[in-house]
C-alpha cells in the first residue's frame, strides 16, 4: 500500500481531479479503460484511490510519528521522575483520554473552520500521544530500578543522559508496537472525518471523501464505495498484522530455545 502511494503518479492512468467527459463517462461501471469505474464527475476512481493512498497514508504515518515522539518523551519523563511531575502529567493524560478523540476533533475543527491537510495531521498527532505516553511511563517506572540504571546513577551520570541513553531506548519496544497499531486507527479516524466533510476535502482525494461522494449511490454505483473501502480494510488489517508480528518478535518470552539451552537430565 505504501508503494501504491509512492508510485501513484506512475500507476494512475489519469489525473485524479480531471473530469474526463462529464456527458459520456459520468458514473461508468468498472471497465478495461477504468478498472475501478468513474464517479459522478467522470473522474477515474482508480486514480483517485491511488492518490488517496498517498494522502491517507501520509497523514497517518506523520501523525503517528509525531505523537510517538512526543508521547515517548512525556511518558519517559513521568515514569523516571515520579512524584509530583508524574502525578501532574498523568492526570492531564487521564483527563484527555476521558474525552473521545472524534468528539474532540469535531469540536476543534468546527471552531477552526476549514483546515488544511497539514493542520489535520497535527490535530491527529495532538490527540494520539496519550496512550503511547502511558505505555512508555509504565516501562520507565520498571526500568528506573534496574541494575544498569542504578549503576549509571551511582557513577554520577546526569538524569537527562540516563533518560536518553538507557531508559528511552529500552522502552521503545512496546511503543513501536503501539505506534504500528495506531497507524490503522489513525487511518480510520481520518477517513471518518473526511466522510463527515470536516477532514480532507474534495477535490483532494482521500479514501474517506471518495466514500462520502458515493455514499448516496451505493445501490447503482457500488464501485464508488467498494474500492476505497477495500483499500481501508487492507491497510488497517496489514497494520494490525504488523503490530501483532512486532509484539511477538519483541517479546522475549516468544524466543524459542535451542537444543544447547536444554539442560542434561
Amino acid at each position: 500500500m505504501i508503494l501504491c502511494g509512492v508510485l501513484a503518479p506512475v500507476l494512475a492512468r489519469y489525473d485524479p481531479n480531471t473530469q474526463l467527459d462529464i456527458a459520456r463517462l459520468q458514473t461508468q461501471p468498472p471497465s478495461l479503460a477504468h478498472p475501478f469505474g468513474t464517479d459522478t464527475f467522470s473522474r477515474d476512481v482508480l486514480s483517485r484511490v491511488l492518490f488517496g493512498t498517498r494522502v491517507s497514508m501520509s497523514v497517518a504515518l506523520v501523525a503517528v510519528a509525531i505523537s510517538m515522539m512526543f508521547g515517548t518523551c512525556v511518558g519517559a519523563i513521568a515514569g523516571y521522575a515520579g512524584g509530583a511531575i508524574d502525578a501532574v502529567l498523568m492526570r492531564f493524560v487521564d483527563a484527555a483520554l476521558s474525552i473521545p478523540a472524534v468528539l474532540l476533533l469535531i469540536v476543534v475543527i468546527a471552531l477552526w473552520g476549514h483546515i488544511s491537510v497539514v493542520a489535520l495531521t497535527l490535530l491527529l498527532a495532538g490527540v494520539g500521544w496519550f496512550a503511547v505516553s502511558r505505555i512508555v511511563r509504565a516501562e520507565a517506572m520498571a526500568l528506573r530500578g534496574s541494575d544498569f540504571v542504578l549503576a549509571a546513577r551511582a557513577l554520577g551520570v546526569p538524569s537527562w543522559r540516563i533518560l536518553l541513553r538507557h531508559v528511552m531506548p529500552n522502552a521503545l519496544g512496546p511503543a513501536v508496537v503501539t505506534a504500528t497499531l495506531a497507524v490503522g486507527n489513525t487511518i480510520l479516524l481520518e477517513a471518518g472525518l473526511s466522510y463527515l466533510g470536516i477532514g480532507v476535502r474534495s477535490p483532494t482525494p482521500s479514501w474517506g471523501n471518495i466514500i462520502e461522494e458515493g455514499s448516496t449511490r451505493v445501490s447503482d454505483a457500488w464501485w464508488l464505495t467498494l474500492f476505497p473501502g477495500l483499500a481501508i480494510l487492507i491497510t488497517v488489517f496489514a497494520c494490525n498484522a504488523l503490530g501483532d508480528a512486532l509484539r511477538d518478535a519483541l517479546d522475549p518470552r516468544q524466543l524459542h530455545s535451542t537444543p544447547d539451552d536444554v539442560p542434561f537430565a
